[in-house]
């Protein structure tokens, strides 16, 4: 099916309002001839007679009589659109879901929500807590509009903006390590690993790091699904781990926590604004994870 284009509508909207194609013609600055050819060319796109003329009147069909409030609207709304990139109109209200794990999500995403809606005023956000691979499959089927993950992406149905780096430090409660070192690569014999799932993902950003190396035997390992979890067994001083830095930073500070294996350096990764590479509103979230880039990690 060929759609009719905006000149075609314009003129014959002219023509059905003057019933004049002299007239019409000059209201649209064109000859008759020329708009005589595009009232036919839109007549052929749509397969049906919009005028029956003489030699002493025109009118319009049933079908030209149908079409002429529909193409006076498109008209309109071919304008608002000139408009709305000018910015010379109010957005339409628009509501989003923004995923996020829970510990990001209480101490970065949730302080930004007002700001957002500051920048944003017609978006109204909604939040939705869930793990890295939770958030992707949620995007894929459009229960999440966005979302804010360091989970990396193999999905080209998926885009992303890229957001703050993440930075993993290998920590344990300094009264533990005190009573039972963690200084050379036998003594994790003595220690219990805590990460969020059997696969190390945390760990590995320490263990694939150079001069590392997957030579830590531990005496047992233990996965607890949230990176809040084991923050809190970490400081408990019931095992140690790979967390991101922000999130133990003043614990690093104060004392509580101490580094482990100082001399290596973790691997990082990046957070990033997630959504379907297909939405239309792509325009959107990329100038949402701009305005979210201007808050540091916390």
């Amino acid at each position: 099916m060929i759609l009719p284009d905006i000149e075609s509508l314009r003129c014959f909207v002219a023509a059905a309002q003057t019933l004049n194609f002299r007239a019409a013609s000059r209201a649209v600055h064109l000859t008759p001839a020329a708009l005589g050819q595009r009232i036919k060319q839109l007549e052929d796109q749509l397969d049906t007679p919009l005028f029956t003329r003489t030699t002493r009147s025109v009118a319009l069909t049933a079908a030209g009589l149908a079409l002429l409030p529909v193409a006076k609207q498109t008209l309109e709304l071919a304008q608002e659109c000139h408009r709305a990139v000018r910015g010379d109109i109010e957005l339409l209200p628009t509501e989003l879901v923004l995923g996020t794990r829970h510990e990001l999500g209480l101490s970065w995403v949730l302080p930004q929500l007002e700001p957002l809606r500051e920048k944003f005023p017609h978006v109204t956000f909604h939040l939705y807590f869930g793990s890295g691979e939770d958030l992707l499959l949620r995007l894929r089927t459009r229960e999440v509009d966005i979302a804010v993950t360091s989970t990396r992406l193999n999905d080209p149905r998926l885009d992303a903006v890229k957001l703050h780096p993440e930075e993993y430090i290998f920590v344990g409660a300094k009264a533990l390590l005190k009573r039972t070192p963690l200084t050379r690569p036998e003594h994790a014999e003595k220690h219990t690993l805590i990460d969020v799932r059997s696969d190390l993902p945390l760990f590995r950003y320490w263990r694939d790091a150079p001069g590392a190396g997957d030579h830590l035997r531990f005496a047992r390992v233990l996965h607890l699904g949230t990176i809040r979890a084991i923050e809190q067994f970490v400081l408990q001083e019931r095992g140690v781990a790979v967390l991101p830095h922000y999130l133990v930073r003043d614990a690093l500070a104060a004392g509580t926590l101490k580094q482990i294996f100082p001399n290596t350096t973790s691997l990082t990764d990046h957070f990033r604004l997630v959504f379907r590479q297909d939405d239309p509103r792509r325009p959107l979230f990329q100038a949402i994870g701009m305005a979210m880039l201007e808050t540091p990690l916390q």
